[in-house]
């Protein structure tokens, strides 16, 4: 295609790019994407070679199947360790998450978790005086959560997700069964029957709930579910069987093998060729916009193959940048767009996140299936969030991998610091690996403008793009609501008879915080959120409720940079949603010009 006959260039090839442009060329409109970092997730051998230099890694993290391009570097949960990474950080708490730069984004190291915001999340200044409104309402996303659920092909009943507002239309269910509970989450929603625990004025009961999850299990009637597809140079190619259901890997974080886990990649193979063309490693570093009108007149970008590059510029009606949260912002600021009332790159959130581990009174069977299948959600809402943060727990398949290295470090400790070998080692293990459970306690965070992403020229990229510099600080809201997670936690571990080994400084390479008396080791989610928010005033957000950029009529911010708010949910469903809804706005206004 040449330049003039793009409808619509888009900067990005994660989860909001790729829905975007499935939507867009169904929609009948030509789309061009730029995606900084290669291609090589999207071809079976590819991926297959990811997967290779997973098993071969001596780090087991998030990103350890999906080492950076030089030219287009990405933030590593190990920086954390000494703070010489990607992102420059300026604190006073270390920005814990991380993202990758490749054709399919962060999708392909996800656990597939897609939960629904709250009807609440999205009225939290209204409900309880804290935080920011959304210009949308739930009812006004439902619609294209139900769209996002079938895309990203999710697997849950709804019989399981009717809780805290949260409705349905009649007749709907998602795409595919529930992905079946562990037997550990059996024995520990069995060992929490009857529990509640009192916030506030409010006694909550526990339940161990199955939560949605993109991941293949059983389909219902009239859905199809996508396995693993191969798109090379000559085309795509279907692999039969491979992927169509999950398979109980324990490696959903940071690869699946068999790619039954949904990635964004699995979108961009579902687009017509002829309507799309896709640039993988060419870098986005400037927005071209008019000076007197304000209209962006294109997208600079450098396209490397090793050491060299070249710029080029890709021109089109529309302009859509949905590359992340933190590089929609980078890039805006490094294009002077940082908004008459400066609030590009402010209102960095993510959701801090504390662990809880101990053993269970007898063997539940850990280290086996999906990392997490089930998750505890009674405290993601309520009155008490007029006071501090609300949160959720992720109910761990994975032991105290996950906190403290287990199993390796178990055997370590048992050998070097206990002196066991032979049978009472193993049996040692026996007892004590067959009975380790773990829980993920992630924390609410609020929009603040003084966290945010700024941009530094004294640190640039190999390509001379400048790198991220990150301000973040988690306040008073969420530090109370780490608190009472950790209290929660122990409750749950009273009553189901764990015996609680939560020792933070075994994790204590993790960012810490101080609480009051308490000193919290915290790690992110990998849940961006802020840098370019969704409003209903342009005084006061970056893009409205179609997530139009208020000063560049046709350049669009999407993703969950526009989030005004991030409730207790992991954002990649909500991304889905709104970009479907952002699409079908484009389609409309496109083609009716």
């Amino acid at each position: 295609m040449s330049a003039q006959e793009y409808d619509v260039v888009v900067v990005g090839a994660g989860v909001a790019g790729a829905v975007l442009a499935k939507h867009l060329t169904d929609g009948g409109l030509r789309v061009l994407i730029l995606e900084a970092g290669p291609a090589s997730a999207q071809s079976l051998s590819g991926y297959t070679q990811h997967l290779q230099t997973f098993y071969e890694a001596r780090s087991k993290g998030p990103e350890s199947a999906w080492p950076a391009d030089p030219n287009a570097p990405q933030p590593d949960t190990a920086d954390l360790r000494y703070n010489n990474g990607y992102f420059v950080q300026n604190g006073p708490q270390l920005y814990g998450s991380s993202y990758s730069r490749v054709q399919g984004g962060s999708t392909l190291h996800w656990l597939g978790v897609s939960l629904r915001m709250l009807p609440e999340d999205f009225e939290l200044r209204s409900l309880y005086g804290v935080g920011r409104d959304w210009p949308l309402r739930y009812d006004d996303l439902e619609p294209f959560y139900r769209k996002a659920e079938r895309d990203l092909g999710v697997s849950a009943n709804v019989s399981d997700q009717q809780y805290h507002g949260l409705t349905f239309p009649d007749g709907y269910d998602y795409p595919m069964e529930r992905v079946p509970l562990s037997y550990s989450d059996q024995w520990l929603s069995d060992a929490t029957d009857g529990l509640e625990v009192s916030i506030g004025e409010r006694a909550i009961p526990v339940h161990i709930r199955s939560y949605p999850a993109a991941r293949n299990s059983i389909p219902r009637p009239s859905y199809q579910p996508t396995g693993a597809l191969d798109r090379s140079d000559e085309g795509r190619t279907r692999q039969p069987f491979l992927g169509e259901r999950c398979q109980g890997n324990t490696s959903c974080t940071p690869i699946c093998p068999v790619q039954a886990k949904y990635n964004a990649g699995r979108t961009l193979a579902q687009i017509e060729p002829r309507k799309m063309e896709l640039r993988a490693r060419a870098v986005a570093s400037e927005i071209d916009v008019d000076s007197v009108t304000g209209a962006v007149r294109g997208i600079r970008y450098k396209q490397y193959d090793g050491s060299t590059h070249t710029v080029q510029e890709a021109k089109a009606r529309r302009y859509v940048i949905a590359a992340h949260a933190v590089e929609n912002a980078k890039l805006m600021l490094a294009s002077g767009l940082e908004g008459t009332n400066k609030l590009v790159g402010c209102n960095l959130m993510d959701h801090p996140t504390l662990y809880a581990w101990g053993l269970a009174p007898k063997p539940i069977g850990p280290f086996r299936g999906p990392l997490s299948t089930a998750g505890i959600e009674d405290f993601r809402s309520g009155s008490f969030r007029a006071g501090h943060a609300a949160f959720r727990f992720d109910v761990g398949n994975d032991g105290w991998k996950a906190p403290t290295g287990s199993p390796d470090s178990t055997v370590l400790d048992e050998v070097m610091h206990h002196g066991r070998f032979g049978r009472s080692l193993r049996q040692q293990l026996e007892s004590t690996l067959s009975r380790q459970v773990r829980l993920s306690l992630a924390v609410e965070q609020l929009p603040e403008e003084s966290n945010r992403v700024r941009l530094d020229q004294r640190f640039l990229d190999p390509l001379g793009n400048p790198r991220p510099a990150i301000d973040y600080r988690i306040h008073e809201y969420s530090l109370a609501g780490m608190a009472e997670a950790a209290r929660v936690a122990r409750a749950i571990f009273d009553h189901a008879g764990i015996e609680d080994h939560t020792d933070p400084e075994k994790a204590s390479w993790f960012p810490s915080v101080q609480y009051r008396d308490r000193t919290f080791h915290y790690h992110g989610m990998g849940h961006f959120a802020g840098t370019h928010l969704m409003g209903d005033d342009a005084a006061t957000s970056v893009v409205d409720h179609q997530q139009r950029s208020w000063e560049h009529k046709n350049l669009y911010l999407i993703g969950s940079g526009s989030f005004p708010s991030m409730g207790t949910s992991n954002p990649t469903l909500t991304i889905a949603a709104l970009a479907i809804r952002t699409a079908e706005h484009l389609v409309s206004e496109l083609t009716s010009e």
